[in-house]
């Protein structure tokens, strides 16, 4: 979540007038659930304590849905005041957990590939200005 979503949650805490902090987290993501195991792994954790505060989760993207439920269920555990998620793109269809509490998206989007605004491609193109349909998928 770091490192896509970097650009749109530096441009939507320049948008919001209520008085906020940010922190952040990475995880490295296994592309399928292997069987049993977790589909992450936390590689950096929050700085500060979430208890019994109201947390808002902003992603760049949520496409199966599988990375942000593992990564809301460790932050349940640790006793938000409420806990509920941003995202500028959003693949509903593609789907495989339930009731991940998405209040906020900026565009549903078809399964297509983007890049810049902080997304990449081969870890190029992240710093573009602007949101780009790639020509080419991995």
């Amino acid at each position: 979540m770091l490192r896509g979503a970097v650009v749109f949650a530096t441009d939507l805490a320049r948008a919001i007038t209520i008085p906020h902090a940010m922190d952040f987290v990475a995880l490295a993501g296994y592309g399928g659930r292997p069987a049993g195991g977790p589909v992450a792994r936390l590689m950096k954790d929050l700085d500060e304590p979430i208890e019994s505060r109201d947390v808002l989760l902003v992603d760049n993207v949520v496409d199966t849905g599988l990375t942000l439920n593992y990564l809301l269920k460790t932050f349940t555990l640790r006793n938000p005041a409420s806990l509920a998620v941003c995202t500028l793109l959003d693949r509903p269809y593609r789907r495989l957990c339930d009731d991940l509490p998405i209040r906020y998206v900026g565009f549903t989007v078809p399964d297509e590939f983007f890049v810049g605004y902080g997304f990449e491609l081969d870890g190029r193109h992240r710093c573009l200005p602007d949101l780009r349909v790639a020509r080419t998928r991995r």
